[in-house]
């Protein structure tokens, strides 16, 4: 029987990647970094063999979607940040039962999900800056779930975590699940960017007394009272995906039954407006 052996909710932001770079952003990223590799350790030791990522750079307007395939490789350009990730090479084995699994389980139990295996749908840089460093800890097969979802309901994705719980648990696979995103996700506006020293800064103070408070909330084991407030949070803060990652999570935990206290692996820190952090949420 398979289990979830480690749960986190990551940060995926490009200027990990430029902080191994020569530039300004050189050495800046690397709390950010250490989190990722200290997460991967952790998984390492729980003896995980597959990491699943909702990932909230994959934008779905209909129905719920994973990229299932086999394999994974090429090179990566993001359309949205080209000037910050560009030409990144990649290459992870996929675990196509277990996409599979996920999306049979999750269209039974009302929320329709399509598990893909094609070599020209690409990893979204929600799941490769995450692989980027954690596969330098452990080696683990990849499976990558679409979580910006632009019509669905938290209810809705909440049932994706469900199934990925059990599929897990009916498979012989060890675990960790990643929620890729952000905290609040309100990017300084362009005119303001530079002005704002923006790769450093939090675009409103409201939004970072939000992360903060909702930081100590994970920390308190006080799940079921955030539950209550991740609609409004995520609308009011900008969530990242609206938050669907953190749904999914929520949905593979036990939604408000969890009560566990969270780990801050990586002290919170403002991105380009946003708040961003590492939390492992222990199973």
């Amino acid at each position: 029987m398979g289990e979830i052996v480690l749960a986190a909710k990551m940060t995926h932001v490009p200027t990990m990647l430029m902080s191994e770079q020569e530039g300004p952003v050189k050495g800046k990223r690397q709390p950010a970094i250490d989190g990722h590799r200290e997460i991967a350790r952790r998984a390492r030791e729980l003896g995980a063999t597959t990491v699943i990522i909702c990932d909230t750079h994959w934008v779905i307007n209909a129905g719920f979607h994973i990229n299932a395939n086999a394999k994974f490789e090429g090179l990566f350009t993001s359309n949205e940040f080209p000037q910050f990730i560009q030409d990144l090479p990649y290459s992870y084995t996929g675990n196509p039962e277990m996409g599979d699994a996920i999306a049979k389980i999750a269209s039974d139990k009302g929320a329709y999900t399509l598990s893909h295996h094609l070599d020209s749908l690409e990893l979204e840089y929600g799941t490769l800056v995450p692989m980027r460093f954690m596969s330098r800890e452990h080696d683990m097969k990849v499976v990558s779930v679409a979580a910006w979802a632009t019509v669905h309901s938290h209810d809705e994705s909440s049932i994706i975590g469900e199934a990925i719980r059990e599929a897990v648990e009916a498979s012989d696979e060890k675990v960790l699940l990643v929620a890729s995103g952000s905290l609040s996700h309100k990017i300084w506006a362009n005119k303001d960017y530079a002005a704002n020293n923006g790769t450093f800064t939090i675009s409103s103070e409201f939004n970072r007394q939000m992360d903060l408070h909702v930081l100590e909330m994970w920390k308190n084991g006080d799940h079921a009272t955030f539950l209550k407030m991740l609609g409004d949070y995520a609308s009011f803060c900008c969530g990242e995906g609206s938050m669907h990652d953190t749904s999914m999570l929520y949905g593979a935990l036990g939604w408000d039954a969890y009560d566990k206290k969270c780990e801050v692996v990586t002290e919170y820190f403002p991105s380009s407006g946003t708040g961003q952090t590492n939390v492992i949420f222990p199973v």
